[in-house]
């Protein structure tokens, strides 16, 4: 109700989101859709544009902030059925494995992010093989996607969005199926993902990055931490 009632006709008007590649999206049964992920919008404005439910394996920080905008953006993801779940690894890889799994069961759409957090700079970053083994075990397609200017809308940071058009190209679905009864190879999902990434750096043509977006994250954190104290240094000397 909030995605076709409240919300939704209302971020339409405003953003006017254009899609490229409808006729890729499935009528019926399950399928995973793998997402570049430029902004935290991004799980706002696909779940918006596909015209059948879409579940999301959101972060869990996203149901749990406060004010005005933690109230919202619960509220928004609840209304359009996500999930919140922990991204911190081990045992909660697990969980979100099963979390998933159990809408693909049911014949819906799950929505993924492979590279498991936001690009820190616009590039496509190295994907986590999560999604491979969901692939795997679901036995379903994996269509890729790209979101267009939801960087320029709302980048990091960012609390009130800019108001202009956003896009959601949708790629030719990827069949894994030559594979089925593989998931436990660790190689073979390597190599799922690293398809995955491709399809997505060729249809976003984003610049690809063979490291994890979360470790060029970190590198980023201790640079600016390092510059800070090397200023520091400089004053004080």
């Amino acid at each position: 109700m909030l995605k076709t009632v409240i919300l939704g006709p209302i971020l339409k008007l405003l953003f006017r989101p254009w899609v490229e590649g409808e006729e890729h999206i499935p009528a019926e049964g399950a399928a995973i859709f793998v997402s570049n992920h430029l902004s935290f919008s991004d799980s706002i404005f696909l779940p918006l544009v596909v015209p059948r439910r879409m579940t999301f394996l959101a972060k869990a920080d996203y149901f749990t902030g406060g004010g005005l905008k933690g109230r919202l953006t619960r509220a928004f993801f609840k209304g359009a059925g996500q999930l919140p779940v922990d991204r911190s690894g081990g045992r909660a890889s697990n969980a979100a494995l099963e979390a998933g799994l159990k809408v693909l069961r049911e014949g819906e759409l799950l929505g993924l992010y492979p590279e498991g957090t936001r690009s820190p700079d616009g590039r496509l970053y190295k994907g986590k093989t999560g999604v491979a083994r969901m692939a795997l075990e679901a036995r379903c397609p994996v269509i890729p996607v790209v979101m267009v200017n939801t960087d320029k809308v709302q980048p990091t940071g960012r609390i009130i969005p800019k108001i202009m058009r956003v896009g959601v190209r949708v790629g030719t679905p990827l069949d894994f199926s030559r594979y089925e009864g593989m998931e436990d190879d660790r190689f073979v999902l390597r190599s799922i993902t690293d398809e995955i990434m491709y399809a997505l750096m060729e249809l976003s043509g984003q610049e690809y990055v063979d490291i994890y977006a979360a470790q060029m994250k970190d590198r980023i954190l201790k640079a600016k931490k390092a510059k800070g104290r090397a200023a520091v240094d400089s004053a004080t000397s």
